[in-house]
């Protein structure tokens, strides 16, 4: 007897839920004769509330079936079982449970009775969910980053002359592009702000104020500040070598803002180039046309509008926003 109240303490005292129903499996059965504290915690039922009631109320429309029918397939072979499912407080919050069910026999070996030892696993499996979809997106990011690489390589090489101006542009481009994830990587959510690209290009060159941004905050995730920001380095390497900065009083004013339109809510950002060089038309279109003529409207289904005017270059590009 002794034996038996130091074996109840120890039950009573342990931190997983333990229940105890008879044996038989067919409804109505098998029926709960015996749930611990812990299981009252686990659950918020009392054991006056479970007693004789069948296990199966603890489930509902998020329970999946298939696990049951392996739980009943192995307990009808007289073989304990261990599996995961949703469960359903009596609040009506869920949670994920994992079970070890196992038999307690009689002196002639007949099931008495089963014993199911539950642990709550939804933290757990919260987190391994999230690392998983976290290497699944690592995964996609890499690929989509490799490609993009290849696309700058490949475009660097068919607009470049010599081998110094190739090594020039691909390195500022892979730069930019390494400055674009980084800001991404810094943000649990993955995304970057429009402000935060623009200033990483153009805040090296904004002595005496000669740089001006102005437009609400805003985040762009990641499928979308890798084109953008590309599509800015080009516009930066074009003012300085050709536009606004390669002039001492070149200024350089962006402006944007989120607005709704018959596409949906969609980013309008104009770049305008003042006080420099009078924009030269190109004789064949480089890279940063190209980008911003297929890249932009490819990956992000931009509408971009260039303009050369007596002082310099405006374009104005309007991204359409996913939708949340």
């Amino acid at each position: 007897m002794a034996d038996l109240r130091l074996l109840q303490a120890a039950v009573e005292a342990t931190g997983e839920a333990i229940l105890i129903t008879t044996a038989d499996l067919d409804e109505p059965g098998p029926v709960v004769v015996y749930a611990n504290p812990a299981f009252t915690r686990l659950t918020g039922y009392e054991l006056d509330e479970v007693a004789g009631r069948s296990p199966r109320f603890l489930q509902g429309p998020g329970t999946d079936r298939a696990v049951l029918e392996r739980a009943r397939a192995a307990l009808s072979a007289g073989e304990p079982f261990q599996g995961e499912a949703l469960n359903y407080r009596k609040d009506g919050s869920t949670y994920r449970v994992e079970w070890l069910i196992t038999p307690v026999r009689d002196a002639d070996g007949r099931i008495s009775n089963w014993v199911s030892a539950q642990r709550d696993v939804t933290e757990r499996r919260s987190f391994e969910d999230g690392q998983a979809l976290m290497v699944r997106e690592l995964h996609h990011r890499v690929k989509n980053t490799l490609a993009t690489v290849q696309a700058v390589l490949n475009a660097t090489l068919r607009s470049s002359v010599t081998m110094h101006e190739f090594s020039r542009a691909f390195t500022g481009r892979i730069t930019s592009l390494a400055r674009t994830h980084a800001l991404i990587t810094e943000d649990e959510a993955q995304v970057a702000s429009f402000e935060g690209l623009l200033r990483s290009e153009l805040d090296p060159y904004n002595e005496r104020g000669r740089i001006t941004l102005e437009g609400p905050r805003l985040k762009l995730p990641s499928e979308l500040a890798v084109p953008v920001s590309m599509a800015l380095h080009e516009l930066t390497t074009n003012a300085l070598r050709h536009g606004a900065l390669a002039h001492p009083g070149g200024r350089i004013a962006v402006t944007w803002l989120v607005e709704d339109g018959a596409r949906g809510r969609c980013l309008t950002w104009t770049w305008n180039e003042h006080d420099g060089p009078p924009p030269a038309l190109p004789t064949r279109e480089g890279f940063g046309m190209r980008l911003l003529n297929k890249i932009l409207t490819v990956q992000t289904a931009a509408e971009v509008d260039v303009t050369r005017d007596a002082d310099g270059l405006r374009i104005n590009v309007r991204v359409p926003l996913a939708q949340t």
